[in-house]
């Protein structure tokens, strides 16, 4: 039995301690730890990888401190559009979805995409119907609204601009996406990513969450990475795809091909944000260029993080 990892994000940007009160700080926490226990559990009694980045970010989505789920921020229309997306590094199966309504958890979309249908990335209302298919959890526009994000929403349309903070109403940045990676004992990899994007978007804008070889990016022969960030940036640089590349065609290890990615190409792109990766050894790694990033890891030698701050 080799070593099983799992590790977790919920965003990053400019988070600083100096902004958020004791109890914030504990709320992110705790709902770290949550995941973090969700997701580690499957690995402990022999499961998945790819079934345990499923619950930690099930986790994730059914709580309203993230961007991604319940927590999702507003688009233009006073509508919750989300993606989600989740690959296997086994076979390099994955499955996406991009700007869909009212399901409850994108990243069980995704993955009934990448298990129920002959396609990887299914978009708006035919993944929405492809969900109704398959039985597919959805809930009212409700479950959804948070007094907090429509208040950014309203902020956003007065100055005429898509904000990329869903925590507060400073102009800070928070990158509120989701996402988890994981080694099983099996050396198997899995990485699962999903996000309600940015608040205040328009023409059905998506970001690099969904989008394979960008935000999320899973193989057994490199790694597994889960980004967040400012997503264009992500989707032109090829991020998650890069840091395998650099592992398979440079054989560097999984910290220094997160770190050339992190801190050099994404910089060069103005992207701000990060990532957290495994590799099929159970190394794990969370990197990120900006002021913090809600992150956890934890694996079976005893090993174990729960951090917001640099």
């Amino acid at each position: 039995m080799s070593k099983f990892t799992i590790a977790i994000h919920g965003g990053a940007g400019t988070i600083l301690k100096s902004e958020i009160t004791a109890k914030q700080e504990a709320d992110y926490k705790n709902a770290l730890e949550v995941a973090l226990t969700c997701g580690y559990q499957v690995l402990e009694k022999g499961g998945s990888a790819l079934d345990a980045v499923r619950a930690a970010v099930v986790s994730l989505e059914d709580i309203d401190l993230f961007n991604a789920g319940k927590g999702s921020v507003f688009a233009s229309d006073g509508s919750q559009e989300m993606d989600a997306a989740i690959m296997d590094g086994k076979n390099l199966d994955a499955g996406a979805v991009s700007a869909v309504k009212n399901i409850r958890n994108p990243i069980e979309l995704a993955f009934a995409v990448m298990t129920l249908s002959d396609h990887v990335m299914l978009n708006g209302r035919g993944a929405e119907d492809f969900a109704r298919l398959h039985n597919i959890k959805s809930e009212p526009d409700d479950y959804f609204f948070s007094a907090l994000r429509f208040a950014q929403l309203k902020q956003a349309q007065q100055k005429g601009e898509m904000m990329l903070d869903h925590r507060s109403l400073n102009p800070n940045k928070k990158f509120g996406t989701v996402g988890a990676v994981a080694c099983d004992a099996q050396g198997n990899i899995a990485a699962a990513t999903s996000t309600g994007g940015m608040t205040n978007k328009k023409w059905g804008r998506v970001g690099d969450s969904p989008i394979i070889g960008a935000g999320t990016y899973a193989n057994n022969q490199t790694c597994a990475i889960s980004c967040t960030g400012h997503g264009e940036p992500f989707i032109r640089s090829v991020t998650a795809y890069d840091v395998s590349c650099l592992m398979e065609y440079k054989n560097l290890s999984l910290q220094d091909a997160m770190h050339i990615v992190v801190h050099d190409k994404l910089l060069k792109l103005h992207g701000e944000g990060g990532m957290i990766g495994v590799d099929a050894k159970g190394n794990a790694a969370m990197m990120f260029n900006s002021e913090g990033m809600y992150r956890a890891m934890k694996n079976n030698e005893g090993v174990k993080e729960i951090s917001i701050y640099k």
